[in-house]
């Protein structure tokens, strides 16, 4: 499962860049969780079931911090900056994530490892960062770690959902992110006068809505239930793989090494986070959650 939501969220990247080529970045936010909200609502409905009345106000906040914000933000970052280089900053996510677990939850405190694998993501996205030309290039990128900021404190807040069935949960979560993006599309790009985009354009926004959100967050929420929220975000360590190659192959977007070089320095952080591979490398207790 952890392999299959990689590959889901992995290939969101590509989808984005194409998307934000044709369209604004709110209004393709807008399309990826009102399509999935759509679809997961007769989904939950072909089942008999139905969204629980009492938690609105929680799946609007779901929606804000795993939705609305951080794909904003990526979208918006990827008019500046290529696929690859988006993923692999998002690849920063379990730094935030073990910080606000941190002071958030009983049972997910800081170890040394962590600490260690904080300041290797935090040496790793200096080098991705730091030398790249272009303050419009250094904007996209702080977008993107700013969505990863949010997903830190969306993945901590979703452990309250883990009482919930996975399909109940992740069209909750959407749902609440279709609420809030449809006032803010209408206000910013007025969608109405956009010209109509080509079929290309509808294929990746059908792709990045039913399979990278409604069907990934359906798988996210399934894993959440049997496993901690800081190893379900150990797929940041698979997702820029597959970003980079569907960037390179199909965008025709150039892999540096300064990227190969950051993303290692990053995964070597994820890893020292997650624990076991230094656990059998070394021998030790392992910092796992």
């Amino acid at each position: 499962m952890l392999l299959l939501l990689s590959l889901l969220w992995g290939s969101s990247f590509f989808f984005y860049k194409i998307l934000v080529a044709a369209l604004p970045p709110v209004t393709v936010v807008l399309g990826r969780v009102g399509i999935a909200a759509l679809a997961l609502n007769l989904w939950l409905l072909a089942g008999g079931a139905r969204l629980p009345p009492g938690r609105w106000g929680r799946f609007l906040l779901l929606g804000l911090l795993n939705n609305v914000i951080p794909f904003i933000l990526i979208a918006w970052g990827e008019t500046r900056i290529t696929s690859g280089m988006a993923s692999i900053l998002n690849a920063t996510t379990p730094i935030f994530m073990v910080l606000v677990a941190h002071f958030g939850t009983a049972d997910e405190k800081l170890t040394w490892g962590k600490i260690v694998g904080i300041g290797c993501g935090i040496a790793g996205t200096v080098v991705l960062v730091g030398p790249l030309g272009g303050v419009s290039a250094v904007w996209g990128e702080l977008a993107v770690i700013g969505a990863s900021c949010a997903y830190g404190f969306g993945g901590v807040y979703s452990r309250r959902f883990k009482d919930l069935p996975p399909l109940t949960a992740a069209t909750g979560q959407i749902t609440g992110a279709a609420i809030l993006m449809a006032p803010l599309s209408l206000a910013a790009d007025h969608p109405w006068t956009l010209p109509m985009p080509g079929w290309e354009v509808w294929a990746s926004l059908l792709a990045i809505a039913l399979v990278n959100t409604a069907l990934a967050y359906f798988v996210y929420f399934k894993m959440l239930a049997s496993a901690g929220v800081t190893y379900i975000s150990l797929v940041t360590f698979l997702i820029p793989i597959i970003a980079l190659f569907l960037g390179a192959a199909f965008l025709h977007e150039q892999v540096t090494w300064q990227a190969v070089a950051g993303m290692a320095i990053i995964a070597l952080g994820l890893a020292a986070i997650d624990g076991r591979l230094f656990k059998r490398l070394f021998g030790g207790p392992a910092a796992v959650n």
